[in-house]
């Protein structure tokens, strides 16, 4: 540490200097003292964290941030810019009058942990809990206002408990559509066996002569939550199935860098696509940043279209389609590769006249079928569809019929249709739609004109060069015998053709979703187990509440088995399922003692997430969910929020489809079934910009210490060696990370919170500059002197009455800084704290009392420890932290003059001081009658004057 740095210099002359040896003591008592009185414990209304009776009349502010992952590297000083950011906000709200509540929990399942285990053979929870200590201290060093008796770890056996209590909510229950909302599956079983509701399916017997099996079958068919055998991402080289969010656009694991392939596995499901329509409806009341409504949106994928037949082979291949008018121009048909459609119609032998093109050089259609499929396994679906790769498939043998004009038309499988998107087939036009037309060209099929040009290029599709769709354009080439669409616009033929196919009993309207459900098993041991048991037929039941939790069992290898990265057809083996004495059970849940099986799959690390904001309202009650009363009083609906939820949740973008959502979805089941109040977990949503570094690396594209980095001549060096310099992430592997520590030991953390505030807006990315931390860090000195004599330790504020200037200056401020703090503006408060500190050292001579008390008060939100220990300087007993917020004179705020400028032909020759609130009409007879714009004017002709009161003028001559 050089000896030039202000915060480390310790002059002999001012003993009592503001420096970092002062600031680490100052903080570290005041950590102390809030620990120990409680200072930001939140009273509940009713319940264990019962406060005073008059809390519930109390306006009230649930703050919240996105729970942290305790990683085993610690934290660096980007990860706090939230954290800091909600903590200034959470201590402005109770200055104004609020019951704030602000703790924050831990997210502690998830693979990374698991990972580590592997390697070194230490148990999850030893270096979970171990990461989570550092953690804790690391964010009590920052000075964070949490009230820490309610955080809790999601790895908790007693959260854990309520987690897995809310699985079992969402098994049994069903959402019906007619009510839009989810039921118990006690009432549909009711319906069934009262006959008010037909048994599904090909059952002509009555509920109660079902089998136990046929009838957990159906209720599969209906419950929010599922298993089923489903397509999935498997990594042999992981043992584990991936989601597509852990797979990289080039169809490899995100961890591991090993071959992904699709496989059907038996996995447990949320059947998230019930709310599809509520997920959309509710974003409009929600205080979200439009870009994530926008992804949001985008993702669950609502479309409307037209559900079409196209015979084949005495049965059907339904499709979805938005583009019902096209259908004249249908010219081939596609299927995923592993549509259940493609097995049943691929013929031994292909058909006569076959195209070689089509066939992918193979002597049979199934041979053909299954290379293809192998080929398509190993890409992700983000690769699958990727616009600029050369389009491939295989014909399957087979024709289907189009139901417009009877043109029997070849069925392919290519990998661009998926799956997981409307039926997983697709009718081709390839004039409207440009992959089908890259398509047909490299398969030589034909293309049939639909839409009328409007960009000059004719009907004659063999000298196009690309699809041409419109929704301006006019239908052409669109009829038949007992229909025509020609001439027509596209919304009244999607109108037309659509009524036609309900009436022929082919097709018919409807609107269909790019969500798909929610994947929820996964093949690893750090994470919650299910509350579900097999019996002897392979019927799930689900555990009683009075068995929960259901604890994490030990096991010796907490690694799933892998394989060979390239075998796809291996089936995982998970770390549970070798605790036999776990895994096989005798229970009575109310028949008498079985023998069971339990689920040897765990959830995935998204499911403790999807609920803490609850758990966090009423953190040890071990009796329900949470308290009716608590869940009103925090997250209950209000005027201009009917959906209820957090008052503020800040985190990152990157969560905007998967966390979020998951979360939303959870809420609305508990809400359908009385448990919270609130629809919406989440009403206002913040998300904090990221703090990047520069990251420096070697000729050979290394990375190398970024401090240990020499800049000489607009270059960069590390040990004589030229290094490149890119702005990035700051992270540990980038060898850029500067922690948290570091900082609050050179400057204290008052400065490091006040830096991070102060580096631009809170939503907008910014470089850390370490060697920009000390101007903050010279605003902490000033503040200190203008109350604190260095030498003596004694406050220097005297009783008189500040001057008119000083007055206009402290009433500005605290207008300014508290609109700024409402407003997360947080560096622009900075700022005017800045300016009215800077006006005071000006100024000169002993601060008034009443302007010196109002300063600190500003400054706490900001800089909670130094505001702490200047505000008991000042003779004050009571923390600084329930203080009031100034309150400005509005006499103050309002200048008495403003500064208008006069221009001349764009030029300036006056500036004029004159009341704000003057007119139009009167300023500009004082400025023509201002003695320097006369003679600036010098007699000349005036063509035009335009005012712009209070602050310009501009004269226009000749």
């Amino acid at each position: 540490m050089s000896e030039t740095n202000p915060a480390a210099t310790s002059e002999v002359a001012a003993p009592h200097r503001y420096t970092a040896a002062m600031a680490a003591e100052i903080e570290a008592r005041w950590q102390d003292f809030w620990d120990a009185d409680g200072t930001y414990a939140a009273p509940n209304p009713t319940g264990d964290l019962a406060g005073d009776p008059a809390v519930a009349a109390r306006p009230k502010k649930f703050i919240m941030d996105m729970f942290p992952y305790p990683s085993g590297a610690g934290l660096h000083v980007g990860h706090p810019l939230g954290y800091i950011a909600t903590d200034v906000y959470a201590r402005f709200q109770r200055m104004t009058g609020h019951n704030v509540l602000h703790t924050l929990g831990f997210d502690a399942f998830g693979l990374p942990a698991e990972q580590y285990a592997v390697q070194t053979g230490t148990h999850p929870r030893v270096s979970t809990e171990a990461n989570i200590e550092n953690m804790k201290a690391q964010l009590r060093r920052l000075g964070l206002g949490h009230d820490r008796r309610r955080s809790f770890a999601t790895i908790d056996p007693d959260y854990y408990k309520w987690t897995q209590w809310i699985f079992l909510q969402i098994f049994n229950s069903w959402y019906d559509g007619e009510a839009r909302k989810a039921r118990p599956i006690s009432e549909l079983i009711a319906q069934f066996e009262s006959g008010e509701r037909a048994v599904p399916g090909d059952h002509a017997r009555a509920w109660n002569e079902l089998s136990t099996g046929e009838r957990a079958d159906i209720l599969g068919e209906y419950r929010l939550a599922y298993a089923s055998d489903a397509p999935v991402n498997w990594c042999p080289g992981l043992g584990t199935v991936l989601a597509n969010e852990e797979v990289t656009a080039d169809g490899r694991s995100e961890r591991g860098n090993y071959p992904v392939f699709k496989a059907k596995l038996r996995q447990w499901n949320m059947r998230i696509t019930a709310y599809a329509d509520r997920l959309l409806e509710d974003l409009e009341e929600l205080d979200w940043p439009e870009a994530i409504k926008l992804q949001q949106r985008n993702w669950i994928g609502r479309s409307e279209g037209a559900r079409v037949d196209f015979p084949i082979d005495g049965e059907r291949i339904t499709v979805f389609t938005t583009r019902p008018d096209t259908l004249f121009g249908a010219t081939y048909m596609v299927l995923a590769p592993e549509h259940p459609l493609v097995d049943k119609f691929t013929p031994e032998a292909w058909p006569e006249g076959t195209h070689t093109v089509w066939t992918g050089g193979h002597a049979s259609p199934a041979e053909a079928v299954a290379a293809y499929r192998a080929q398509a396994a190993s890409k992700s679906d983000v690769e699958r569809q990727a616009e600029a790769k050369d389009k491939t498939g295989v014909f399957i043998g087979a024709y289907a019929t189009n139901p417009v004009n009877g043109e029997r038309i070849p069925v392919f499988i290519a990998d661009y249709v998926l799956m997981g998107y409307g039926t997983g087939a697709i009718m081709a036009v390839p004039a409207g739609d440009q992959r089908d037309f890259e398509f047909a060209r490299a398969f030589e099929l034909p293309v049939h004109c639909i839409v009328e040009p409007t960009d000059g290029r004719g009907t004659d599709t063999s000298t196009w060069e690309n699809a041409f769709g419109s929704y301006d354009a006019k239908i052409i080439n669109s009829s038949n015998d007992e229909i025509s669409l020609d001439g027509l616009g596209v919304a009244e033929a999607k109108a037309r053709i659509t009524e036609w196919l309900a009436g022929k009993g082919i097709g018919e309207g409807t609107v269909n979703f790019r969500l798909r459900d929610w994947l929820f098993s996964r093949q690893r041991y750090w994470g919650e187990p299910f509350p579900i048991v097999y019996d002897e037929d392979g019927v799930a039941h689900a555990l009683p509440e009075s068995m929960l939790p259901l604890e994490l069992p030990e096991v010796e290898d907490y690694s799933p088995r892998t394989f060979d990265p390239d075998d796809a057809d291996t089936q995982p083996e998970t770390p549970l399922s070798r605790n036999e004495e776990w895994v096989n059970v005798t229970l009575d849940l109310g028949d008498g003692p079985k023998k069971y099986r339990r689920e040897t799959n765990t959830m995935p690390n998204w499911a403790g997430s999807c609920w803490y904001e609850f758990r966090y309202l009423d953190p040890h009650n071990d009796r329900q969910l949470v308290d009716p009363g608590i869940e009103q009083y925090w997250m209950g609906p209000r005027e201009g929020r009917p959906h209820g939820g957090v008052d503020l949740y800040v985190g990152g973008a990157e969560h905007a489809v998967l966390h979020l959502l998951y979360a939303r979805f959870w809420s609305k089941v508990l809400y359908d079934l009385g448990h919270v109040s609130s629809a919406e977990p989440f009403h206002k949503l913040f998300n904090q910009g990221m703090i990047q570094a520069y990251v420096y690396r070697d000729s050979r594209g290394i990375a190398v210490p970024a401090a240990e980095v020499e800049e000489r001549d607009g270059a960069y060096y590390y040990q004589g060696e030229q290094v490149t310099r890119l702005l990035g992430k700051m992270g540990k592997s980038l060898k850029n990370a500067v922690t948290p520590d570091e900082i609050a030991a050179e400057y204290g953390a008052d400065t490091l919170r006040l830096y991070e505030m102060a580096m631009g807006p809170l939503d907008v990315s910014r470089p850390w500059d370490t060697r920009a931390v000390v101007g903050q860090f010279r605003l902490l000195q000033r503040l200190w002197r203008n109350i604190v004599d260095e030498n003596t330790g004694e406050v220097t504020v005297v009783d008189a009455a500040p001057v008119e200037d000083t007055l206009r200056a402290l009433h500005k401020a605290i207008d300014g800084v508290g609109q700024d703090l409402e407003g997360l503006r947080f560096n622009t408060a900075i700022a005017k704290v800045t300016e009215l500190n800077n006006h005071l050292t000006k100024a000169g001579g002993a601060l008034p009392r009443s302007v010196a008390e109002p300063l600190v008060l500003m400054v706490a939100p900001l800089a909670p420890h130094i505001a702490e220990e200047l505000w008991r300087k000042l003779g004050h007993t009571d923390s600084v932290v329930h203080q009031d917020f100034p309150v400005a004179d509005p006499s103050y705020v309002v200048d008495e003059t403003v500064t208008c400028v006069v221009q001349i032909k764009g030029k300036v020759k006056a500036r004029l001081e004159v009341p704000p609130a003057i007119s139009e009409e009167e300023l500009e007879k004082v400025a023509l009658a201002d003695e320097g714009v006369v003679r600036a004017l010098g007699g000349a002709d005036i063509r035009k004057v335009i005012v712009r009161a209070p602050k310009l003028v501009n004269i226009v001559t000749g």
